[in-house]
């Protein structure tokens, strides 16, 4: 797994792991900033912690090597980016193919990139969220596995609404994680199939979750 920052994603897939939702061994947390608070909590959990500092490369050919081979001594089924804050190098996702799952806060295909909350309110859109979805050449533009809706509410501000998306992020990618883990996940001419079938895009809000999932879980 791979972070940059608090880990609050790593948090919540580890705690679901805990309690039997989450149906894997996380076998290594990645950082590329020594001080990413996540490193603390991954180590609290018993989980094997490493950096490999951007800043230590001159070019991002030689880090995405020595990420790889950090990787590569757990030979991962799937590689996960839980707030990784890099953009990564053809050669890294060619490498990982169709095992490297990233979670991204806007309903792609809107607002790939940065500072999607703001962007979000500028434009006026009812309805926000965040998407989890395989990791390809093109930025934030590979298929998507599930997403979840949040609805912006009158008198939001960037951070109220990043509030709500993150607990999307949360509840969703944990069950993601699960799918790919459970076999059920695979991806066919771009798009993603769950059990052999063209997965919907799931409403996956406080409110949705248990309806739209009757019949997922395994």
């Amino acid at each position: 797994m791979l972070i940059s920052g608090r880990g609050s994603n790593l948090q919540a897939i580890v705690d679901a792991a805990r309690v039997g939702e989450c149906p894997i061994d996380i076998a290594t947390v990645i950082s590329n900033r020594a001080q990413a608070p996540g490193l603390r909590n991954a180590s609290a959990a018993g989980i094997d912690t490493v950096v490999v500092d951007h800043r230590d490369f001159s070019d991002r050919v030689s880090f995405d090597r020595a990420l790889m081979k950090q990787v590569d001594r757990h030979e991962p089924d799937l590689v996960v980016l839980a707030g990784f804050m890099r953009i990564l190098g053809d050669a890294f996702i060619d490498h990982y193919a169709g095992r490297l799952m990233n979670i991204h806060p806007s309903l792609l295909p809107a607002f790939p990139g940065l500072r999607t909350h703001e962007r979000a309110l500028a434009a006026g859109v009812p309805q926000h969220g965040a998407t989890v979805h395989f990791v390809t050449h093109e930025v934030d533009g590979g298929p998507i596995v599930t997403q979840a809706q949040v609805a912006v509410l009158p008198g939001d501000t960037p951070q109220s609404l990043e509030t709500r998306v993150l607990a999307a992020e949360h509840r969703i990618f944990p069950i993601a994680i699960r799918w790919f883990a459970q076999g059920r996940l695979r991806v066919a001419n771009g798009e993603v199939l769950l059990d052999g079938q063209r997965i919907p895009i799931y409403d996956l809000s406080d409110s949705g979750t248990q309806e739209n999932l009757n019949g997922l879980r395994r």
